[in-house]
């Protein structure tokens, strides 16, 4: 049955290709499946569903390729593009299901939940008089989101308030790409991006005017999966002169393409460390691997993902879309940023991914050597970004114990109880989040959330140690940052108490 779906998704890509002058055999195949698919239509002993049968044949197709060519049915390919537009219509709510109930998690700057008065750790219980208690987290936006200028009305519990409605009108909500932005010192900047999206550029220069004429800044691209190559190139030409090459391109049936700076960039002399990690890939490989070749910046953290397969976007006619692997990247000194593959093996080469989180990943000595356009420094090739200083995993801040606090929503349970009990008394004890980050001590909370997860029976795999303890303090204080102002204020604190990056990259900077 396998290769019978392979077969009806090659002649579908097929037929919209002219067949005239060619002779490499596919007319032959066309006509071959012509009757294939004759008999099947007029003798198959079932109906048969063509829809299904035709996406599971363009996903298998699609696998058999490489590991980043990628089908999107029509609703998937709706909820991409909203995704990649960077805005949507609805309330503006940060939200997760917790124990069966909707939890507003934060509430976004100027959009209708927070100019009503919505605070983090609400409780949704009924959407437009419907009880919504229940509902699976995948369908929360189809009953906040909506057409601007329409209405809902909600039931919110608050803890000891009275239950109380609300009726919000839906506004345009920008879906940001920039996590955090600020300053750290006098003179350092910090900037963490999580996607390239259309408007990601325009939000770094908002972010960046916003920040007091930084004299150096840390660039923030772990975990960020990549996205618009546009948006890769302008970020890059913030740091670079006109006339660098940013990124080149090629492959067997497109053109080459060399991407350069239009002018010059306006940031050419501050000291610019960039952050990456495992799961920096694509577009932020573009970025941190044109700043490292032209000697822009020095690179800290752990190999990237090497994702270096450049695909192009075909729309089929039912508003479901293929996105087919054209070409390669390569960074300005020349290196191949896709790792290998074996085509086929998407299963193998996640895998082989997954393997590198936790581990000093050591450059292979099989590994190409270019050097820096700039200083002839020594940089490797062979898929991914090397970093210049590579920074060990920190597994404390990953323990086995607080993935299984996270898992089974213990940790989530106790940070609403705890916000509900404390709230007002945080809000009047620590009007800024300045006094917050100098004078909130985490410890008795930390010691309440081990006292709470024991009664739920989950315990430390041995005994706590000061270092844990200490890691335990600082995530406790950044999410409760997070609850009483955005997500800005987490990693301020998260950054300053647990990111060895983070302060690898200001060491750098200092010296």
């Amino acid at each position: 049955m396998k290769r019978l779906i392979i077969l009806i998704c090659l002649v579908l890509m097929h037929f919209a290709v002219s067949a005239q002058g060619q002779n490499d055999g596919r007319i032959k195949q066309l006509r071959k499946f012509n009757t294939f698919y004759s008999i099947l239509t007029s003798s198959y002993v079932d109906s048969i569903e063509y829809e299904k049968l035709v996406d599971r044949a363009i996903v298998d197709v699609l696998e058999s390729l490489d590991p980043h060519s990628t089908y999107y049915t029509a609703k998937e390919m709706a909820s991409e593009n909203e995704r990649m537009d960077g805005s949507f219509s609805g309330i503006g709510v940060e939200f997760n299901v917790i124990a069966d109930t909707i939890i507003v998690v934060n509430t976004i700057n100027d959009a209708p939940a927070a100019k009503a008065g919505l605070l983090a750790n609400d409780r949704i219980v009924e959407v437009d008089g419907v009880n919504v208690v229940g509902t699976k987290r995948g369908d929360v936006p189809k009953l906040l989101r909506g057409p601007k200028g329409s209405r809902v009305d909600l039931t919110i519990v608050r803890r000891n308030v009275a239950p109380q409605k609300y009726t919000l009108t839906r506004d345009d909500i920008p879906i940001n790409t920039i996590d955090a932005s600020y300053m750290v010192n006098d003179s350092v900047g910090y900037v963490r991006i999580n996607r390239f999206a259309r408007t990601t550029f325009a939000e770094f220069l908002l972010a960046f005017h916003k920040l007091e004429q930084p004299t150096a800044l840390i660039l923030d691209l772990r975990g960020n999966g990549g996205g618009l190559l546009t948006e890769a190139i302008s970020l890059s030409s913030f740091f670079l002169p006109e006339g660098r090459v940013i990124v080149s391109t090629e492959g067997e049936k497109m053109p080459p393409q060399t991407f350069k700076t239009n002018s010059d960039g306006m940031f050419l002399d501050g000291t610019v460390v960039v952050l990456i990690d495992e799961s920096s890939a694509s577009a932020s490989e573009i970025v941190s691997g044109a700043l490292q070749d032209w000697d822009r910046a020095l690179i800290v953290g752990r190999p990237s993902f090497g994702k270096g397969l450049v695909q192009r976007q075909f729309m089929l006619d039912d508003g479901s879309a293929v996105r087919v692997t054209v070409s390669r990247y390569k960074t300005p000194s020349g290196r191949a940023i896709q790792r290998p593959f074996t085509p086929g093996d998407k299963e193998g080469y996640y895998r082989n991914h997954y393997k590198r989180y936790g581990h000093h990943d050591s450059i292979p000595e099989d590994a190409p050597r270019h050097s820096t356009l700039l200083l002839g420094r020594t940089v490797y090739g062979g898929g991914g970004i090397y970093p210049d200083v590579y920074i060990e995993r920190d597994t404390i801040n990953t323990s086995k114990y607080w993935a299984e606090l996270v898992r089974t929503s213990t940790l989530q349970d106790f940070v609403v109880k705890y916000i509900d009990e404390n709230r007002k008394q945080l809000e009047r004890q620590y009007p800024t989040f300045e006094e917050y980050m100098e004078e909130f001590d985490s410890q008795d909370m930390a010691s309440d959330l081990i006292k709470f997860a024991d009664k739920r029976g989950i315990k430390p795999d041995e005994q706590l140690s000061d270092k844990s303890n200490i890691a335990i303090q600082g995530q406790l204080k950044a999410l409760l940052a997070q609850k009483l102002w955005s997500t800005n204020e987490y990693y301020r604190v998260y950054n300053a108490l647990l990111d060895d990056d983070f302060a690898k990259a200001l060491e750098i900077i200092a010296e």
